[in-house]
């Protein structure tokens, strides 16, 4: 696989149906991997190796209505009283990062109200923090670490 514009972390692999799978932490199985996929688990261990995201307060590749239409979100962080803190789209490396992709976030924050937002391809990452008070949203450098605990 690429490498991508994140810290190297350990992954666990095997082959499931002649195909190459990556584990999991979050859904604790193994996943084929795709491009795709290989971003989105580099993007959960970054939240919580770099950006100290509690690994039982994240949550990955789980299904919300939009507008009565069925959509899939990449990863949300939830705050400790259920509120979600971010929301995370992820793209394949080769997939460039455009203003539909930021529409496509903005629809699912939309029904999910997060404090921040995250896009990133694997080579290139977007974070933006919503004012939601002046219904507007700033683009930031990086993603605020959070404190422990």
């Amino acid at each position: 696989m690429k490498s991508l514009n994140f810290p190297e972390y350990e992954f666990r692999f095997k082959s499931k149906e002649n195909k190459t799978a990556i584990f999991s932490i979050l859904r604790k199985k193994f996943l084929i991997l795709t491009p795709e996929e290989w971003v989105r688990q580099h993007c959960v261990n970054f939240l919580i190796s770099e950006k100290n995201y509690s690994k039982s307060l994240l949550n990955e590749e789980k299904q919300i209505k939009l507008n009565g239409i069925d959509k899939r979100y990449d990863i949300v962080a939830f705050k400790p009283d259920g509120n979600i803190r971010l929301v995370v789209e992820c793209k394949a490396p080769n997939v460039k990062i455009t203003q539909d992709t930021f529409d496509q976030i903005a629809r699912y924050n939309m029904a999910l109200n997060a404090e921040y937002l995250m896009v990133t391809n694997g080579l290139f990452h977007y974070y933006c923090k919503l004012d939601y008070d002046k219904k507007k949203y700033d683009f930031l450098p990086e993603l605020p670490i959070l404190k422990k605990k």
